[in-house]
């Protein structure tokens, strides 16, 4: 964060700076870049979500205010409940003060005293600032990792500048993750190791996918083929995500103990499988 803050104070419309860490014991170089024009967008996407957030966080605390407590303990326990659940603002000056009135409605009698306490919580809502600016500052910046380390031979400049080139490609990848075909979403995982291993099984699984829509798209391209989209239309660059869904509903029939028939494989199977060669036509044979 410091880095970024750093980055943010620069007038150019980008900035990228170096810094040398050791992650998982691997020494890596980690590029930090920043651009105005993310910064711009960030701006605007955080001003909105803590317009909408502030303005709940301040409805619950009015409505925490209305009520009288029986003791001065439960006051202050909802005090410090409410104050522990805020994400964007925090309570200035909060306290629990004593409140008295008369047991019955109406003007007392001369010199009767109030018969009723209880307890209210006093204070107003604050935005944090700081909160804001350190947000802004994660939003306004993104960083390249690489273990390769010797900036003679893969200068800083050439990351960011290979990186700019397949943004597109590896965000569109790592989209796919999030996919709930993946089912990544449906794991709930609560020690550290164990969500470190689910993303590199993940990242693995992400490698494959690349590499079979690389293979796919290229074996079209030689055999000047094309694979249907979603509509039915020819497509010279499908998706993976696209051609694993076409595959779906594809079953192996098990006739007897031995013999084994593939349904439902089509043309458009057979076609995309001839391409990627003998060895998926192998474990496609036999159908039926």
């Amino acid at each position: 964060l410091a880095v970024a803050g750093d980055l943010m104070q620069t007038e150019e419309a980008s900035a990228c700076r170096a810094v040398g860490v050791v992650y998982a014991g691997i020494r890596q170089r980690w590029l930090v870049v920043f651009s105005r024009e993310a910064r711009q967008r960030a701006e605007k996407t955080l001003r909105r979500q803590h317009l909408r957030q502030g303005e709940a966080e301040l409805k619950a605390f009015d409505t925490l205010r209305r009520p009288g407590f029986a003791c001065e303990a439960d006051a202050q326990a909802a005090l410090d409940a409410f104050t522990k659940a805020l994400k964007l603002t925090a309570v200035a000056e909060g306290r629990v003060a004593a409140r008295t009135r008369h047991a019955r409605k109406g003007r007392p009698a001369k010199g009767q005293e109030p018969g009723v306490v209880s307890y209210a919580i006093k204070g107003q809502l604050a935005s944090r600032l700081d909160l804001h600016a350190r947000r802004l500052q994660q939003k306004s910046a993104f960083i390249i990792a690489t273990n390769d380390i010797n900036e003679s031979i893969l200068s800083d400049e050439q990351v960011v500048d290979a990186y700019k080139k397949d943004q597109q490609k590896v965000e569109r990848g790592f989209r796919f993750l999030k996919d709930p075909l993946f089912m990544a979403s449906t794991l709930f995982l609560k020690s550290p190791k164990r969500i470190m291993a689910l993303m590199a099984v993940m990242t693995l699984c992400l490698m494959v996918y690349a590499a079979l829509e690389h293979r796919i798209r290229q074996g079209l391209a030689e055999h000047r083929q094309t694979f249907s989209d979603q509509k039915g239309h020819p497509a010279e660059c499908p998706t993976a995500r696209w051609v694993f869904q076409f595959f779906t509903g594809i079953h192996v029939l098990l006739v007897g103990q031995i013999t084994e028939v593939v349904l439902n494989l089509n043309t458009h199977h057979q076609t995309l499988l001839a391409i990627l060669g003998e060895h998926y036509v192998d474990l496609y044979a036999n159908s039926g």
